[in-house]
């Protein structure tokens, strides 16, 4: 389905659609949010227009100077970069597992990361790479490049696919975990661009040693680096997105993408300058890499933990008001409950039941800290079409159940 009109349908929890005469302030933020939604993919498109230009532009003038050869290194590179894609994609999936994201808005930021950040961003680095290689030669074009430049430019707009969705889809958004899961989708989709041209490169300077090389290091021990840059902006709007003081909200994503552009720069730097001698701290500078990123997936892991806690502590009262059972709540927060519904009787609509359940429990914590602030969210007004939907999708599974 294309985006717009994945936008034109009414999502889960449309205040809308439980009822023919819904509140009216319901309604008011469902309109709200779609003109917000629309003009984000207003933005969206005109961004992967541009940065699909830039990247035809420079492909294009690189096949011209290398007389040709480096489309058929493309080739290959290409054939290296995306098929691992498969496991890679596979694994922030399988995380997000009580709340999964609409495909198409994983589908979008990864899109984003492999068109549009790549684009602008090819065209800062390489403007920059030039006036700097004629103000120093090319060993410093290189380094300011490679150290400065890219670190930069490249967590700028990879980092606007979570802007993006923070503020355009903040349904969609619910804290820290979600700004993580969009930020390695846009991440693996620029990491695979950009894998292309480091596995074309050295495809055509040092034929299949050196391809190979390129590859070990680049698609099998630090796979997770940009995503890991990046989901360091995404951690910043979660903060946002789960915290209602200002100061943070601000702060927060600023402070986040600045330690990815931190480490980014960290890990360009070394190499860059070294050039040669990188060999003797090659295999110790890339185990410390491992040991951060294997940290930072346990680190994931229990957030993935903690908001599975924060659905199941929000749904507690549901019980009592009789909107759900405990057996339903465990349904909905058990680690594989989508996938008990998808090879059990509950199918699809169990699955439906579970979203609806743990979109419940998040409005309930996001409307209870708006209150705390004393704000107001868009959340609280699907609370109650949530509880309707819950009904609906109850009764579909009842209609499934065995006899």
């Amino acid at each position: 389905m294309h985006p717009q009109h994945m936008l034109a349908a009414r999502p889960h929890g449309d205040p809308r659609r439980a009822h023919g005469h819904p509140p009216r302030a319901a309604s008011s933020a469902y309109d709200e949010e779609q003109k917000r939604r629309r003009l984000g993919l207003s933005l969206w498109i005109a961004g992967m227009v541009i940065g699909l230009i830039l990247n035809l532009f420079y492909a294009v003038r690189g096949i011209i100077v290398t007389d040709g050869q480096l489309a058929g290194a493309m080739f290959i590179g290409a054939l290296f970069a995306f098929p691992p894609l498969v496991i890679y994609l596979f694994i922030p999936s399988i995380l997000d597992r009580f709340d999964p994201e609409p495909w198409w808005c994983l589908l979008m930021a990864f899109l984003w990361g492999a068109v549009a950040a790549t684009g602008f961003s090819i065209l800062i680095n390489t403007e920059v790479k030039s006036l700097f290689t004629e103000l120093g030669g090319p060993r410093v074009g290189e380094l300011v490049s490679a150290s400065v430049s890219a670190p930069f430019a490249e967590e700028f707009w990879k980092g606007l696919a979570v802007l993006g969705f923070f503020y355009f889809m903040r349904r969609e958004f619910d804290g820290i975990v979600d700004g993580i899961i969009y930020a390695t989708f846009a991440a693996l989709g620029f990491a695979a661009v950009e894998n292309v041209l480091y596995y074309s490169n050295a495809a055509m300077r040092g034929g299949s040693d050196a391809l190979t090389g390129v590859f070990l290091i680049r698609g099998v021990f630090t796979p997770w680096l940009h995503p890991l840059f990046t989901a360091m902006t995404g951690i910043g709007f979660g903060l946002a997105r789960e915290s209602s003081r200002a100061s943070v909200r601000t702060l927060a994503p600023l402070g986040g993408y600045m330690v990815g552009v931190i480490l980014h720069a960290m890990w360009n730097f070394l190499p860059t300058a070294l050039e040669g001698a990188m060999g003797s701290v090659l295999i110790p500078w890339v185990l410390l890499w491992l040991l951060f990123v294997s940290a930072f997936f346990v680190i994931i892991i229990a957030l993935v933990v903690r908001k599975g806690r924060v659905i199941r502590d929000n749904l507690r009262d549901e019980v009592l008001l009789g909107h759900l059972s405990q057996e339903e709540i465990d349904l909905v927060c058990s680690p594989i409950g989508r996938l008990r519904c998808t090879f059990g009787w509950r199918g699809a609509a169990g699955r439906s039941f579970i979203r609806a359940g743990a979109r419940l429990g998040l409005s309930k914590w996001h409307t209870a800290r708006a209150m705390k602030g004393q704000k107001r969210t868009i959340s609280a007004d699907f609370i109650v079409p949530l509880r309707d939907e819950i009904k609906l999708h109850r009764t579909a599974m009842m209609a499934r159940a065995p006899r």
